[in-house]
């Protein structure tokens, strides 16, 4: 990444354009460098802006989808390469915080499942960013492991007992997911 200061400076402008014209009613801090590591250390931070106002909702709407999509965004305007991604998170009023406690939770659920039943798990699906967290925070459990299953926006990780032979590319399991997620 290009030096820190002008990287954030980059991000300002970035949520200028949302809160001036755009007419976002938003408050954000940056934090760049050693402050903006992620506490969980899960993930690389080296840029970190916590969004806050009246329409930070807006942010966190649809499991956090606009969040999403300017971390994205920024990481394009920064030119960092896919792996690097993580470098720049976005967070709305404690939004990944609580979504890091509930993939904790349902990572947890999994490994009961999976040592109680000795059979694999499936997780729901969930974007990119999120499954690397939930492989993250699996990773500990060394008798136990992750792989991730089917395609696009329907990508989900499945635990497994250590020694277990994966289920190949589980379509059953993407069948019900393509159902229940389907538009309607």
């Amino acid at each position: 990444m290009q030096d820190l200061a002008s990287a954030a400076k980059q991000v300002a402008e970035l949520l200028k354009l949302l809160t001036n014209p755009g007419g976002l009613r938003l408050k954000y801090r940056i934090v760049a460098g050693a402050g903006a590591a992620d506490p969980d250390k899960l993930e690389d931070q080296l840029i970190y802006v916590d969004i806050s106002g009246p329409d930070a909702y807006l942010l966190t709407d649809r499991d956090g989808e606009m969040l999403r999509a300017l971390e994205h965004i920024a990481a394009k305007m920064l030119q960092l390469e896919p792996d690097e991604h993580d470098r720049v998170s976005f967070d709305a009023e404690g939004f990944k915080a609580e979504r890091a406690a509930d993939l904790r939770d349902m990572a947890e659920r999994g490994v009961r499942y999976v040592r109680d039943r000795e059979r694999p798990f499936s997780f729901d699906p969930m974007s990119s960013r999120e499954r690397r967290l939930l492989h993250l925070i699996l990773k500990e459990h060394e008798d136990l492991r992750t792989e991730s299953s089917g395609e696009g926006p329907r990508r989900f990780v499945v635990l497994y007992p250590k020694d277990m032979a994966s289920r190949g590319n589980d379509s059953t399991r993407a069948r019900d997911i393509a159902h229940r997620f389907r538009r309607r």
